[in-house]
């Protein structure tokens, strides 16, 4: 009688298996995030970047140091960082403060704002780059113009010309 009852509640938990299996709703078929989307691997390795002369501003006790840059690796640069040091006259350090860009496409132009606490000593600084996969080698140049602004530079003048006629 026992071994009946076994044989009974055995089926019913295989049956209740069974429809609770045959309920269960398929899951929506899987489709990529980026579908139809370009993505730019991020660059690696040492990137080479454009920046313009920093300017430091003392606004309401905060150093600001405003620099622009030109990413001129092939591709976009992932937190693209300059860290600014001050120092004393005698070379103590003082205080610093870190500026970041998350993206910086290839040939695009950004700028990057530092703040920092007014020291009444700070008297030097100096700025250090890096970014998420590697180092930053620097150049200093007197301006900047964005890739697209060099592409949209020609256009204008052969719009002038076609409204001249």
């Amino acid at each position: 009688m026992t071994r009946a009852r076994l044989i009974v509640a055995a089926t019913l938990v295989g049956a209740s298996m069974v429809a609770a299996h045959a309920q269960t709703p398929q899951a929506p078929p899987m489709t990529s995030v980026l579908a139809g989307k370009k993505f730019t691997p991020p660059f690696k390795g040492t990137a080479e970047v454009d920046f313009t002369k920093p300017v430091s501003k003392n606004d309401k006790g905060m150093v600001v140091t405003t620099i622009m840059v030109k990413n001129n690796a092939p591709g976009p640069i992932l937190r693209l960082t300059v860290d600014e040091t001050w120092y004393d006259a005698g070379g103590g350090l003082v205080t610093g403060g870190k500026g970041v860009i998350n993206r910086l496409e290839s040939g695009e132009v950004g700028t990057i704002k530092i703040e920092t606490p007014y020291n009444p000593k700070m008297k030097a600084n100096n700025y250090n780059f890096s970014h998420a996969n590697g180092q930053v080698k620097p150049h200093v140049v007197p301006k900047l113009a964005a890739a697209t602004d060099k592409d949209a530079a020609p256009a204008k003048p052969a719009a002038a010309a076609t409204k001249k006629k």
